[in-house]
């Protein structure tokens, strides 16, 4: 059998964008006073005065909670979680998923925990740093485009919270990236809000996938497997705000033309990527964390030097949607996560 060769190289390392616009002033919440400190003008912020190596009470979870609901994403620094004190936080915000149905399939788990997703470049065997050809490497390219955490699965992802045990040499990237869905849909012209209002966009783990790699997925069809299928506008329906619910999964938008469903992906792809939605969070020192909500806001990895030649080492807790809509138009329970490749 012949051995398939690919060429993955690194990603060179991601120059942060400029702001667009004044930033909020800082301000502290009511009870704990936590100082809430805006890092872009119309989301995400760093929260500070959290005392982490408590155990986190309820009311102190409500304040962080609200916080998270208006900025979408909140950046957490030094920390200092271990690993349980992780997964007991983040099962605050709701039902955790855990990687058991991949370990099913055949995937190596390198963490203690099932509800800890494996989002670093290390090589579960050795515990080196995987190399560009190993098939996580080939797979994470993915996360390098903008997406949601777990949209392609019959129930998609509310919250993520991912937090840095081991990070590569300063200046050698690894940034990861974050966008506003509220404002940008807010910014569509009324006459697009109305054409997109009703449409349902069909969602693809292995069309993300195949986008970046299509010479080593070029046997794939996404259409042969399940897609999830999940109304592109939606209300946030922990700010009451209406977002563009869109990502690198999407494959096709329901009832339509090929060309005209990939020409208003794109469209829509390229409105929520534009620069004054987005900001980059640098992480700085082991113990960072951040928390962001998948339900109004996309992410994407920078990728940098630091591929193939340092350890990176991060640790993720995905939250279920809690939503209403959670399982979106899949159907109450469906769950197809069993046995993907």
């Amino acid at each position: 059998m012949a051995t398939k060769t690919i060429t993955v190289t690194p990603t060179p390392t991601w120059v942060p964008l400029k702001l667009e616009g004044a930033l909020p002033e800082p301000y502290y919440t009511p009870k704990f006073h936590l100082k809430v400190v805006p890092i872009h003008p119309t989301f995400a912020c760093e929260l500070e005065g959290v005392d982490w190596s408590q155990d986190i009470s309820p009311e102190l979870y409500r304040e962080i909670r609200d916080v998270v609901d208006k900025y979408g994403v909140v950046v957490c620094r030094n920390t200092g979680l271990t690993d349980e004190a992780h997964i007991k936080f983040s099962a605050y915000f709701g039902e955790l998923d855990d990687v058991t149905p991949y370990q099913k399939a055949g995937r190596k788990h390198r963490l203690r925990y099932p509800e800890l997703f494996d989002a670093g470049n290390i090589d579960p065997d050795t515990g080196d740093v995987a190399p560009l050809t190993a098939a996580q490497v080939i797979g994470n390219k993915a996360n390098e485009l903008f997406h949601v955490d777990s949209s392609f699965n019959a129930r998609r992802a509310g919250h993520s919270l991912l937090l840095a045990h081991v990070l590569p040499p300063a200046g050698t990237g690894g940034a990861t990236e974050y966008s506003d869905s509220r404002t940008a849909y807010e910014d569509l012209p009324e006459e697009k809000k109305k054409q997109i209002e009703n449409l349902v966009a069909n969602h693809s783990l292995f069309h993300s996938r195949k986008t970046v790699m299509p010479e080593y997925f070029k046997d794939l069809d996404p259409t042969t497997l399940p897609m999830s299928k999940h109304k592109l506008v939606q209300v946030h329906e922990w700010s009451g705000r209406k977002n563009l619910y869109i990502a690198s999964y999407v494959h096709s938008i329901e009832g339509m033309d090929p060309e005209e469903s990939r020409a208003l992906i794109d469209e829509l792809t390229e409105h929520v990527k534009k620069p004054k939605y987005r900001v980059t969070v640098e992480w700085k020192q082991v113990g960072d964390m951040v928390i962001w909500d998948n339900t109004c806001t996309l992410h994407r990895a920078t990728g940098g030097s630091y591929e193939g030649k340092y350890r990176r080492d991060m640790r993720r807790t995905t939250v279920k949607d809690m939503s209403s809509t959670k399982y979106g138009l899949n159907g109450e329970g469906a769950d197809w996560r069993v046995g993907l490749p």
